[in-house]
């Protein structure tokens, strides 16, 4: 029998994230929709968080396993207090860094409107007040949390431009709205608090240092259960296999530096920061793996990077892009 499925939709370009384009995405999110949008991070793909179709739609566009919870993203202080009981310590952290790349793992409240699906089964709900004005607008207009992971599918590279969320998902959402690259580059750092105990349980680019300065000791959260986005052992993996800390360059590759003082090479290469500063190559390390990924490489040979500040969040990606994969 001849096979009359209907084609697949054309794929969704970006669009200028106007006021007027907004004001249609937060329809679109009203309606069940996915929209993805600009973050300071990353690109996410948002749903409104509390509806469970909607959120449902999330895992399949993105092929991500359900057991992977989601942020909820939030306008602010009030909103969050209305999915999680904030302690002390948890307002303080808000009120230190938001808006901004910190997420909060929060006890549920028993009238918690976040669909259960967003929460993959645990007690608890992941928020953030994303520090960019689509973002902060989008939720505004749309007048609901907004669960957004980042806007790729499940495993592989973040994206940092609405032309990297097209390339990946553009089959698979209704809107994309484009508010230029991210600036910041990386994930949010995502803790968890339990009465006076924090918990790292993904860093990201406001460390451990600038957390223990306000809340005082940070632990590493165990490995083992998945409790926040970002925890999987592999993760952030372009197609071609990653070496890490390499001091030299096989044929086939592709070198990812960083600093002045670069292996001899004549391949593709890309270096994070020419000066080493590790902001910066923080902000170009998706982008970058993107880019030496589409000249499809035999592997990508990555120089040392140093693990103090923002570096462990850089390496913590690095790391898992070069984990064994299923």
């Amino acid at each position: 029998m001849t096979d009359l499925s209907s084609p697949s939709p054309p794929p969704v370009l970006p669009v200028l994230a106007d006021q007027d384009a907004i004001g249609r995405a937060a329809g679109l999110l009203r309606d069940g929709g996915l929209v993805a949008f600009p973050t300071e991070t990353v690109y996410g793909l948002g749903a409104d968080a509390t509806n469970d179709a909607a959120v449902a739609r999330i895992f399949e566009a993105k092929g991500r396993p359900q057991f992977n919870p989601l942020i909820s993203h939030v306008s602010g202080v009030d909103m969050a207090e209305t999915l999680g009981d904030m302690g002390e310590t948890t307002r303080k952290l808000a009120q230190t860094f938001w808006p901004g790349p910190l997420t909060l793992v929060l006890p549920r409240r028993a009238d918690c409107p976040v669909s259960l699906l967003a929460s993959a089964g645990l007690d608890t709900v992941a928020v953030r007040m994303p520090d960019h004005a689509t973002a902060q607008a989008l939720i505004r207009r749309a007048g609901r949390p907004l669960a957004a992971p980042s806007a790729n599918p499940s495993g592989g590279v973040s994206p940092t431009t609405s032309q990297h969320v097209a390339d990946g998902l553009g089959d698979r959402l209704d809107m994309i709205l484009d508010g230029g690259p991210c600036r910041v580059g990386l994930e949010s750092t995502v803790i968890a608090v339990d009465g006076d105990k924090v918990r790292l349980l993904r860093p990201g680019t406001i460390t451990r240092a600038t957390l223990e300065a306000v809340c005082g000791p940070v632990e590493t959260a165990a490995p083992g259960a998945i409790e926040a986005p970002g925890m999987m052992a592999s993760h952030y993996a372009p197609n071609a296999r990653v070496r890490l800390n390499a001091t030299s360059v096989t044929p086939g590759e592709a070198l990812l530096a960083l600093g002045p003082d670069v292996p001899a090479y004549q391949g593709p290469m890309a270096n994070l920061s020419v000066t080493g500063d590790l902001v910066e190559a923080a902000a170009n390390l998706f982008a970058m793996l993107r880019a030496l990924d589409a000249q499809t490489p035999d592997g990508i040979a990555v120089m040392p990077v140093p693990h103090e500040g923002i570096g462990e969040a850089i390496n913590d990606r690095l790391r898992r892009a070069a984990a064994p994969r299923g």
